[in-house]
């Protein structure tokens, strides 16, 4: 009995500790040197786009995969087909399953659920 008590909650706490995301961040691309051409500012979704994958790789990819696929967590990759940024958003802030609630918090919520609600 104690054994399985112990796995369960050996298991459930991994769980946790997955969804939360790593500290360690993963290593940043290689940024090209600003250039004239590249001195104007991009346009603002590309910067929420950038800003909300970010998030998902920092805190959501060790459940829900790298390419969106799915792993401890269900499959991203079309996600925005069947949830709204503001379903997506409650999720994220309320938890769904055995997601926790605010694995990620504020404007990177936001980028997080704009950026999967264009996956369609």
């Amino acid at each position: 009995m104690k054994k399985s008590l112990l796995a369960i909650l050996l298991g459930s706490s991994m769980a946790l500790a997955a969804c939360g995301g790593d500290e360690e961040a993963a290593p940043e691309e290689e940024k090209e040197p600003a250039t004239e051409e590249t001195t104007e500012e991009a346009p603002a979704e590309t910067a929420d786009a950038s800003a909300g994958q970010e998030v998902y790789n920092k805190s959501c990819m060790s459940c829900h995969g790298g390419n969106l696929e799915g792993g401890m967590g269900p499959a991203l990759d079309k996600i925005g087909a069947d949830k709204s940024k503001d379903d997506i958003l409650g999720v994220i802030k309320n938890g769904q399953g055995q997601m926790p609630p605010n694995v990620v918090q504020g404007e990177d919520a936001e980028a997080v659920a704009e950026w999967l609600a264009a996956k369609k």
